[in-house]
Parts: structure tokens; sequence; C-alpha cells
């Protein structure tokens, strides 16, 4: 596939000099003079660039991975995009298989994911152009055995009214704010997002995700629930996501891709949501205001635990159970005294141990089952637990 190649090396500055290789003093000379001999590899088409490309990611990614993740330096971060870009058009050059496609598409996510933009986000366009390149099953003997999507079992849940988070039909932005965002309490909002092309153009569905993102390589947490002590994160893409956790009957366990902002490295997706109209009642800009995916199987589960900004949880597809806990609760809810966790619970709020939690009982919540089509506004720092239902995306939309 020599198209490959020509488009790829398309997206590049014509000349080396107009290639850009500028950093701080912070990337020692012997990292820089090894990128600088990368490029000019590449620009001669000689020695084997990719080679010299992996010792870059390598290098990089000790460093990334040296202290804790806020302190480590931006720039490294960028090396880490550029050794990415580097190893990424090694496999494009000359005859793209399949296989150096799909795994070229891994590199640019890496990247994305762990690196810094460079050169006007080289990386998200390279991705652009390779997902072209990715032939998708055709033929009747090329596709996998069908599967059907696990059956989740789950009961109707009653909701108490005494204590059912209240509902709202499309307010006004004065009135969520006067009788909401001000006293900070929870509400769900009906009727705000049914214009979404999510709902709409392009209904969201297992197909859809997997022509959309289904090459992507995402983080994946493993286990029910991040406090427990055999809970991981895995790297996969989503096809295998979908395969081993949505469709997979036998599957070990449970799989969620939790707190991820996948609409920043698949912009298909984000083309399929809109900000709520209610975050410019905030005090930040547009570019300030957090979007996470949580996409899932049912019974997936975030403990009780705090943010330290205001959410809207918008639900698309799927029915999610949410219980809510004031501030003024926290002294009855036992947070974890550790740094790590102080924002969790140690309470399981489904099966509470109350005798090592007497006081949990004492405290007053609210909570939901939360809808397809409806968004629910969590107050900033008001305790929440989340179970999924039944196979579950969910959008998050931290503001300030």
């Amino acid at each position: 596939m020599a198209e490959v190649w020509r488009d790829v090396r398309a997206l590049l500055p014509a000349t080396q000099p107009e290639f850009p290789l500028v950093f701080s003093g912070v990337v020692e000379p012997s990292v820089l003079a090894l990128l600088e001999l990368t490029r000019d590899q590449l620009y001669r088409a000689c020695g084997s660039w990719a080679e010299t490309a992996q010792a870059i990611i390598d290098y990089a990614w000790e460093k990334l991975n040296t202290g804790t993740w806020r302190d480590v330096d931006k720039e490294w971060r960028r090396v880490y995009s550029y050794g990415c870009l580097f190893k990424v058009l090694g496999m494009c050059h000359g005859d793209a298989s399949q296989a150096k496609i799909q795994a070229a598409i891994n590199t640019c996510d890496m990247g994305l994911l762990m690196g810094a933009s460079v050169m006007d986000d080289i990386l998200q366009r390279l991705v652009a152009v390779l997902k072209n390149k990715v032939q998708l099953p055709s033929k009747a003997g090329d596709q996998p055995c069908p599967k059907k999507l696990k059956r989740n079992v789950t009961p109707e849940l009653q909701i108490d009214a005494a204590v059912s988070v209240p509902r709202v039909k499309c307010p006004a932005l004065e009135s969520f704010r006067s009788d909401f965002l001000v006293p900070q309490k929870p509400v769900i909002l009906e009727g705000i997002i049914d214009h979404w092309p999510a709902f709409r153009e392009h209904t969201w569905s297992i197909d859809y995700l997997r022509v959309v993102a289904g090459c992507r390589t995402v983080p994946v947490e493993l286990g029910s629930r991040y406090t427990d002590e055999e809970w991981s994160q895995k790297l996969l893409t989503v096809n295998e996501f979908i395969d081993r956790y949505i469709m997979d009957e036998a599957a070990a366990g449970l799989g969620y891709l939790a707190q991820h902002q996948l609409f920043d490295q698949v912009p298909e997706l984000k083309e399929d949501i809109r900000i709520p109209d209610y975050c410019c009642l905030g005090e930040g800009d547009e570019d300030d205001i957090t979007i996470n995916a949580w996409f899932g199987p049912g019974g997936t589960v975030s403990p009780l635990h705090q943010d330290p900004q205001q959410n809207f949880l918008a639900q698309v597809v799927g029915r999610k159970y949410i219980r809510l806990y004031s501030l003024e609760q926290t002294e009855n809810l036992y947070p974890y005294q550790s740094q790590l966790l102080h924002n969790t619970s140690q309470v399981d709020v489904e099966n509470p141990d109350v005798v090592q939690f007497p006081n949990f009982m004492k405290a007053s919540y609210q909570e939901c089952v939360l809808q397809p089509g409806e968004v629910l506004f969590i107050p900033k720092q008001h305790w929440h637990y989340v179970r999924s239902l039944q196979l579950s995306f969910s959008v998050s939309f931290w503001w300030s």
C-alpha cells in the first residue's frame, strides 16, 4: 500500500529545515541530537529511523514514569510525541501492511494519551489518514462469529419519592442558576440534550462505536471498582474492549472505559455531543470544561466519592442508579484517610458494614435512576455513587 506513505508524507513539512525541533534546556543535548539524527534519516530516506525513534520513546517513557505525573515537565511529553511520530513514519514507509497500519494507529494513540501536542496536532491528523486505510471485513467469510450483547438482568429499582432527585424540563438559565446552582442542589434536567446528533443523526450503538473508534487504543479499568485491591488498568483497542467485556458472556470480571477524555482523542464522537448551555454560568472558558466518557457493561460501579468541580452527567445509552450525599454529610461517610483516596468513601453504599461504619445509616441522601436523554447536575463536592444497570454510555462535563 504505497499510497499510505504518500498520504502520510503529505502531512509533513516539505523540507527538513521546516520540520521544528525546538525544546527548552530541560531536554538533554544528547536527546536533542538523537531527535535531529532521526529527522535527518527521515528526510534523507536512509538509515533505520524507526529504531532510533524507539530509543527516543524508551528514554522519554522513563522520564514520564519518574515521580508523579503532575511533576513531569511538558517538554518530555513533547519528546515522547516526537518519538511516536518518527516511529509511525517508519511503520508507514514502503509497503505498509494492515498490521503495520493498525500498529501505527496504536502508536499515535500512545502519543496522544501520554504525550503533548506537536506540529499542529500531527498525531491526530495522522490517525485521520490511517483510519481510512484500515480494511474492514466485507465478505461473509471474513466476519467473526456473531455475538450477542451480554445480558444484564437487573430488577427495576423503585425510587422512594421522598428521597428522589427533582426533575425539571428545560429550565431557563436564570432559573437553573437561582434554584440549583447557587444553593448547590442536585437536579435532573430533561429535554436539554435531545438535539444531540448522538440521539439523531448518529445514534450511538456498538456498531457505530466500532466504526468510529474501534481501532483506537484506550485505557480500560479492570475490576468492579477502583478501591478494590485487584483493580488494575490495561490499554486495549475499543474493539478489543467491546469483544471482551461487552459481548463476551464468559468474560471474567468487569471492564470499564471510565473517566477518559475520549472526545479529544476521537473528534468524530465529539461532533455527536454538545456542551450544555448551563456551563456558561461558570467562571471558566469553554476550553476549561473537562469532558469524559464512561462506557461499560451493566454492573460497573463508581464508589461513593466527590469531585472538585460542578458536574453535568449526561446519559446517552442505558440506565444508571445514582445516590447523592451533600457535603454536610461527610462525617457520616467515612472518607479514606490517605491522600490518594481522600475524596472517596470507605463504605460500600448498597451493602454497608454498619458495624464498622455505624454512622453511615444516619446520612441523608437523594437518589435516582438516570435514563437516556437525561442530565444530572451534581454540585461541586457533592458525594455520589454510580452503578450502571445495563450497557451504558455517559458523558460528564466538569466545569467551574
